[in-house]
């Protein structure tokens, strides 16, 4: 009973930590001392929760918890002098008042990560951390870098945070063009993120998602210039009306191919499509590309009637934008429907040495699955062992793990 009860808190420190660490920093004007009280909090319920149950509204439990705790924490430190005060906070009575208007406590959490102070690599650390709620360990292992130069990388851009008096809040309106492409970024990675999770035990995080949509809708409004802003609702739209889709009633993932399609989510692709037209009347840019990748699986009739030399010439448009790896590998997917397996897999040679994939499942998986569809079953079995030695989602280690049942059955049939 115990563990259920573990796995059902950790479950809510999934969809609750960004929350109501955003809420506690906006009344103290801390980020250490509010991800302190809410860490707290947490330890409170795991206490607690066992015993009298979890309430109602766990997520108005934890803040109200973490709200307390951060306060006493501030009475405590005021009653020192306003020396120590001054230490605790960051507001000071002179600071400019936040005048924008999005009240949203998550919006002004991912604008403070995103501040042209820190650099892109604490950016996307720091949204990770405090927005999406991962744990060091999991941020590690989506950079593919060690968790002790994370956890420094993460020190070091709270230090700075506070040592710069930085506020938490949406910037004026003169200062939001150079804070676009950043928080632009860091609502994709949050839906990313919840699209396809690096760790823990579900490959989707339905909160993640539905947070970002919620962010990228309120972009939208607080940039109604930005046609880019409106192009990255149409991709989070778009990609997010197969969700229910790609999983099965017992929790395993589906693939884009054995979807039911009539399930899509109609109302979100035609909200997405508006949005793309919106967004491609005012430019183009890359999260527009991408949209309209979307769109084009989207709208196919079945997945054999995807217009794979429109998916593969927007991957090289995008490739202008960005030489991103991950982009790469999917342009290779692309291919391997356009032109056959066997270019799929040439293209796909061709990022497979990239430094950013070197301990990533993504490479050996594609790979798998491509040899799988060309039939060279041992070298698809080979990859797939691969790819599970570094899949750390459990999610998809099953779905890895029923391919290379597949394949091993299939090498055994040819024997």
């Amino acid at each position: 009973m115990r563990d259920g009860q573990d796995t059902a808190i950790d479950g809510i420190y999934r969809a609750e930590f960004g929350r109501a660490l955003a809420t506690v920093a906006r009344l103290v004007g801390d980020i250490g001392l509010a991800e302190d009280a809410v860490h707290e909090a947490f330890a409170d319920a795991l206490r607690s929760w066992p015993e009298r149950g979890v309430p109602a509204n766990p997520g108005a439990w934890i803040t109200t918890a973490a709200r307390n705790r951060a306060l006493d924490r501030v009475r405590r430190e005021s009653a020192r002098g306003a020396k120590e005060q001054d230490a605790v906070l960051l507001t000071v009575p002179n600071e400019e008042p936040d005048v924008t208007p999005v009240p949203d406590d998550q919006l002004r959490m991912i604008f403070t990560c995103c501040h042209p102070a820190l650099s892109q690599e604490s950016q996307v650390a720091l949204t990770l951390r405090l927005v999406c709620g991962l744990r060091t360990v999991e941020i590690a292992r989506a950079f593919l870098q060690p968790e002790h130069t994370v956890a420094q990388r993460l020190t070091r851009a709270k230090a700075k945070i506070r040592a710069a008096g930085i506020p938490l809040r949406v910037p004026p309106v003169h200062l939001l063009p150079e804070r676009v492409p950043a928080v632009l970024a860091c609502v994709y990675l949050v839906f990313t993120e919840g699209y396809a999770a690096t760790t823990g035990p579900a490959a989707i995080r339905d909160e993640l998602c539905d947070e970002a949509i919620r962010l990228g809708r309120l972009l939208c409004g607080l940039l109604p210039g930005e046609p880019e802003a409106r192009a990255l609702l149409a991709l989070m739209l778009l990609n997010d009306s197969r969700r229910t889709q790609r999983r099965s009633a017992e929790g395993d993932l589906v693939p884009l191919e054995d979807q039911d399609r009539a399930r899509w989510n109609r109302v979100a692709i035609e909200s997405g499509l508006r949005c793309l037209i919106s967004a491609a009347a005012a430019g183009n840019g890359p999260y527009l590309i991408q949209a309209r990748i979307a769109a084009a699986h989207a709208t196919a009739p079945s997945f054999a009637e995807t217009d794979w030399a429109a998916v593969v010439s927007a991957y090289d448009e995008l490739l202008g934008y960005s030489a991103s790896p991950v982009i790469r590998v999917n342009r290779a997917i692309a291919v391997a429907f356009r032109h056959g397996f066997d270019a799929g897999l040439a293209a796909l040679d061709e990022v497979a040495d990239h430094p950013r994939l070197g301990t990533s499942h993504l490479v050996p998986a594609t790979r798998a699955d491509l040899l799988r569809r060309a039939a060279r079953y041992p070298e698809a079995a080979d990859n797939y062992r691969v790819a599970l030695e570094r899949t750390p989602n459990d999610q998809v280690r099953r779905f890895l793990i029923r391919r290379l049942a597949e394949v091993t059955a299939r090498i055994r049939a040819d024997a």
